[in-house]
């Protein structure tokens, strides 16, 4: 079996990581350069970090590439992708990860906040996927995860916006999983729970505290954590896996709510 089709192997492959500039992004993108892909790393206000990064992964050896693009704008995702694509010829994995996070009170939100939310976390991922899908489907089929989160299905106070729209991604993993599977694509999300960054500890002692107590595993998830989980399903390892969610929590959501 050559190295290309070793499971978990992406050698030979071309991704795109959406908000690659961010630290989950980065992290995700990381994982797949060391698995052997060529990495497309999308920024939107993050050019210092998405150069970093390809900075990273060239000097380890990879190959990547920064594409700037507001993947909110349905022709510069199309944009992206045909980037993404050109470069080496190819498209194989699409990891939409851009979004946004805000913590706002149900009562205290507009409309204008549900949109935006909405508008960066849902749409984005749609307009990607139906780009992404004609470089795919011209090629040997492809995988697309969607970074989906514990929240679609476990509601967060302050998150009413930020739950809805990761449900969402989860119900249009499934539907594009079905609609798109005799094209040789799969569609797939991961969610994880609480990935830890610097300073988080101290910013937020008590939930740090709740999270390490609920978790079995007994610590947040890391940025590589959920790289890894990429990793496999964008791999030959899930070829038959897809309108599935993989959650990535430390089996947090293992524990009773009641």
């Amino acid at each position: 079996m050559s190295e290309a089709r070793q499971a978990g192997s992406l050698a030979g492959r071309v991704a795109l990581v959406t908000g690659a500039s961010g630290l989950l992004g980065g992290g995700i993108a990381r994982r797949l350069a060391r698995a052997g892909a060529a990495v497309v790393a999308h920024w939107y206000r993050g050019e210092e970090q998405a150069t970093a990064l390809v900075k990273e992964i060239t000097g380890e050896g990879g190959s990547a590439l920064a594409v700037r693009a507001d993947v909110t704008q349905e022709e510069e995702c199309r944009q992206l992708v045909d980037a993404a694509a050109s470069w080496r010829g190819r498209l194989d994995v699409l990891v939409n990860n851009a979004g946004i996070q805000p913590v706002q009170p149900l009562a205290e939100m507009t409309a204008a906040d549900w949109r935006r939310l909405s508008e960066a976390n849902v749409t984005s991922a749609f307009c990607c996927t139906q780009a992404a899908v004609g470089a795919m489907r011209r090629g040997d089929g492809g995988s697309v995860v969607h970074m989906a989160s514990i929240e679609g299905s476990q509601p967060a106070p302050g998150h009413a916006h930020y739950s809805a729209a990761k449900a969402a991604l989860i119900m249009f993993a499934r539907s594009a999983a079905m609609e798109y599977g005799p094209l040789g694509i799969r569609v797939n999300t991961v969610s994880p729970g609480l990935i830890d960054r610097p300073g988080l500890d101290t910013d937020w002692p008590e939930g740090v505290d709740r999270w390490t107590r609920a978790a079995p595993l007994t610590r947040l998830g890391r940025p590589e954590d959920v790289g890894d989980a990429c990793v496999f399903l964008a791999s030959d390892a899930a070829s038959w896996i897809t309108g599935t969610d993989l959650v990535v929590d430390g089996g947090v959501s293992a524990r009773p709510t009641w």
